[in-house]
């Protein structure tokens, strides 16, 4: 067992030369190896990227595996999740994880999963879901330039198949506008797909015209030339913007047997042992990476205080989005780690206002919800907590981004406006009807719907000290303020705001339609019909024992919601009495495809406004009557 040699960047020696081929070869072995253990994986995949790996763990990445949160460590993203063999067996070389481990590659229980997940030193963030890596990668590298401000890099392997997608453009595009001259993606070009030859295939010229015209630097490259690889890291490493290295390569290089050959994607090879033999057999070189250089703290923008929320009068008119875009400027004097992030809806959504007061900390991306989400996921690598804002429609286009980041058990506070039918005339394309459903959907999530200001600003303080994926939904319109300045309001919590011991029914409500149940319960109050009302502002997790409590009270629980029937409030009501059923469920939601009507007219044709429910209830009782 020795140690390779390192050199000086962009002049390699002989020596280093045969080093850097040897250490490229155990990295194949090791990626054909795990894979038969495992009896499934990415091996070919892993075979083509060895050489660029070899040289840039050798000669130019700097991290202390040791201390994997040095603040000063280069980032090294595996966009291409799927050759995370070949990352692990880096990560042997590197003393990071022990051959052993390496051993349990896909094995339940094991910190090596089949694509990477951030439990492994060096391992940042969970990638597989390809076109994510990239985006990912330009999060990392804006922190670095404008909130670290450390010189750090952020090197992203990519594949070529990966660059049909979307999100890789919108982060191409948004690094040439930033400038991020610490950021070099990788592309892996070998040519084969899955399921056969990808768009351009080896021709890099393609490649090259389309990522150069978004103010990158970009060099073509034998991708399996160690120094065309060393000469190409330097040259990105130089580059005054963010540099694109075009490597073409062979899918399954080193092993005839399935060297650029159609059809073994994703599949171990049948000949491990001929295999290991033509790549000249097992080695075991260990890497020693270069530790980077202190150089300063990373910056901060103040120190942690106490977070004060706004205050609103009781009986005020006042939009949730307007709260939330205040409360929003108070909790960053507060929390010095927020940051705030935008897709050109700012005015809208109100996150304007934190533009305006910590313009260091505001991020715009303007219509690119899926690189807004995914530079989120970077941020918070580091440490920050982004707040992000859009209309609660448009997350959708981000949904993969949001799932990945819950894999990666990522930190991110998500706000999306312009909630349900009661935005009025602007129509379904601009209404959330299906956000509640889909964010309760995400691992370890966060689902609130506050009806008022100031428990919309109590809210956005609660979610700053919670981890995974909180989501906040707020309302165009103006609504009355119910509850008092300083009332506190836990996330898991709910606010009986109306009951007695002779209830017959309960209203269970979020957001806006909190309102109206209030209203519909004066009403059936003067029907002699005793009605519980509870605002369930925290969605996920739901208060069960106060709604476990009406239901074995009044017998007939009423969910209310600005929202598809599907996955939301409704059913997650359904969720908690479902198993005894001590109650009827009656399910009030929207169900008919709305147009363009005024608030209160989209509210009534959807059947969740005040008359509709005091309606509903008067109909349930009537039948209740009539059975005895």
């Amino acid at each position: 067992m020795r140690s390779a040699a390192t050199g000086t960047s962009g002049n390699v020696t002989e020596k280093e030369l045969s080093d850097l081929r040897e250490l490229a070869m155990q990295l194949r072995v090791e990626s054909v190896r795990c894979t038969e253990v495992a009896g499934s994986g990415h091996p070919t995949s892993s075979l083509s990227a060895a050489d660029l790996m070899a040289v840039l763990l050798v000669r130019y990445l700097q991290y202390d595996f040791t201390d994997p949160g040095n603040p000063e460590n280069d980032h090294l993203i595996f966009s291409k999740g799927h050759a995370s063999p070949l990352l692990y067996a880096m990560l042997e070389a590197a003393g990071a994880i022990s051959d052993d481990e390496l051993a349990t590659y896909r094995a339940l229980g094991s910190r090596l999963e089949g694509h990477p997940t951030p439990w492994l030193p060096g391992v940042d963030v969970a990638t597989g879901s390809l076109g994510q890596g990239l985006p990912i990668g330009v999060g990392l590298a804006l922190t670095g330039k404008l909130l670290d401000r450390l010189p750090y890099r952020t090197w992203v392997l990519c594949g070529d198949s990966e660059l049909a997608e979307g999100s890789m453009w919108e982060a191409f595009e948004h690094a040439g506008y930033e400038g991020l001259d610490k950021l070099t993606a990788i592309v892996d070009v070998n040519r084969l797909g899955q399921r056969g030859p990808t768009r351009y295939g080896w021709n890099t010229e393609e490649f090259v015209a389309r990522i150069a015209a978004h103010g990158w630097h970009t060099i073509e490259i034998d991708g399996h030339d160690l120094e065309q690889i060393d000469h190409a890291y330097a040259e990105a490493t130089a580059a005054d913007k963010p540099a694109a290295i075009l490597a073409r390569t062979i899918k399954g290089a080193g092993v005839s047997e399935v060297a650029d050959q159609e059809g073994k994607h994703g599949k171990p090879l049948k000949d491990t042992e001929r295999a290991i033999a033509e790549l000249g057999g097992d080695g075991k070189v260990t890497i020693e990476v270069r530790k980077p250089s202190y150089l300063a703290p990373p910056h901060q923008f103040g120190e942690l205080q106490t977070y004060t929320p706004p205050e609103y009068s009781k009986g005020d008119d006042v939009a949730t989005r307007t709260a939330f875009g205040e409360a929003l400027v108070e909790l960053a004097r507060a929390r010095p780690h927020v940051v705030g992030l935008d897709a050109e809806l700012g005015d809208s959504t109100r996150m304007q206002y934190f533009g305006k007061e910590h313009p260091a900390r505001f991020f715009q991306f303007y219509i690119a919800e899926q690189q807004m989400v995914a530079a989120a996921v970077g941020m918070q690598v580091r440490g920050w907590l982004p707040y992000l804002a859009t209309f609660a429609s448009f997350f959708s286009r981000a949904y993969d981004f949001i799932r990945m980041a819950a894999i990666g058990r990522a930190n991110m506070c998500l706000v999306g406006s312009h909630a349900g039918v009661s935005i009025g005339a602007d129509g379904p394309s601009q209404m959330g009807l299906e956000d509640l459903a889909a964010l309760r959907a995400v691992h370890g999530s966060t689902v609130l719907h506050p009806c008022d200001a100031n428990q919309t600003a109590a809210l956005l303080g609660e979610m700053a000290d919670r981890e995974g994926i909180q989501y906040l939904r707020t309302l165009r319109g103006e609504s009355p303020v119910i509850y008092e300045s300083g009332d506190e309001f836990v996330i898991g919590g709910s606010r009986v705001l109306r009951a007695s011991d002779d209830d017959q029914v309960t209203l269970l409500a979020a957001g806006v339609t909190v309102h109206e149940a209030l209203a519909a319960a004066d009403a059936l109050e003067n029907d002699g019909i005793a009605t519980r009302v509870v605002d369930l502002y925290s969605i996920k997790p739901m208060d069960a024992f106060t709604v476990r409590q009406a239901a074995q009270d009044t017998g007939c629980l009423v969910t209310i919601e600005d929202h598809w029937p599907e996955g939301g409030l409704g059913d997650a009501v359904l969720d908690i009495v479902a198993r005894d059923m001590p109650a009827m469920v009656l399910k009030l939601a929207v169900r008919d495809m709305p147009g363009s009507a005024t608030p209160a007219e989209q509210l009534q044709s959807a059947g969740i406004d005040r008359t509709s429910i005091a309606a509903a209830v008067r109909s349930y009782m009537s039948e209740r009557a009539v059975s005895g």
